[in-house]
């Protein structure tokens, strides 16, 4: 074993006990104080981050009984946020859809609404996309991800130069982002702007998703192709 590959492996058993630590510490905090949601939501979101779903769905649920017999409606907003992320993740996004719908907490509204966005993008459904992306950014216009589900659904949809003013938002404020220079660069492609730039970018940042990403290049090139030889 070559000395990376013993480096990487001390740092995953290092990740994976530092994780193990944090989940005792939550289930601990749950057990000291049971009314106090955060203490589950987190541990919720944490579990879905480590792709336990059964065991993050079984814990919101769990928790939502409780709340939902206190009729603590901020408890259940946060509940039902950390429950619909987890259905966003495992592709049940209808599900995703109710609970983000039925959040009331106004400190929370943005998020859903960001997240009500990328729910019905997942779905291929842009018009609703940047509808709920659109109500979301009156409520928090600087947030680079509610700009780039606008910019993403609004290229989409082939609005090209709109897409682009939200790409142009981010950057200013976040250019170490690969999929906005990335996507930034294929409406410079289709706007005949310098684009070459944009794409260099976000091969720096990100082999793996530019590589990924290629092949809508290629796709933009042959349409463009197509329409320069239908017009001459």
């Amino acid at each position: 074993m070559n000395k990376t590959m013993a480096e990487e492996k001390i740092n995953r058993e290092e990740q994976k006990k530092q994780t193990e630590k944090l989940v005792h510490k939550l289930i601990t905090a749950i057990d000291e104080y049971p009314d106090r949601a955060n203490n589950y939501y987190d541990l919720g979101a944490l579990l879905t981050r480590l792709k336990d779903y059964e065991q993050a769905e079984e814990l919101f649920m769990k928790a939502l009984g409780i709340f939902d017999a206190k009729q603590d409606q901020e408890a259940i907003d946060l509940l039902n946020y950390g429950l619909g992320n987890l259905y966003y993740e495992v592709g049940k996004v209808d599900r995703a859809i109710d609970l983000f719908n039925k959040i009331e907490d106004p400190k929370r509204k943005a998020d859903s609404y960001l997240m009500l966005a990328q729910s019905y993008m997942k779905k291929g459904l842009h018009k609703q996309a940047v509808a709920y992306g659109l109500t979301a950014h009156e409520l928090r216009p600087n947030d680079p991800e509610i700009n780039q589900v606008l910019g993403d659904s609004l290229l989409a949809l082939g609005e090209f130069a709109q897409a682009g003013d939200y790409y142009d938002k981010i950057l200013k404020r976040h250019p170490g982002r690969a999929d906005t220079q990335f996507n930034r660069g294929l409406v410079a492609m289709v706007l005949g702007q310098p684009y070459q730039d944009y794409l260099n970018q976000a091969k720096q940042l990100d082999l793996a998703y530019y590589q990924k990403s290629e092949q809508k290049i290629a796709d933009i090139e042959k349409t463009l192709r197509k329409t320069q030889s239908h017009n001459d």
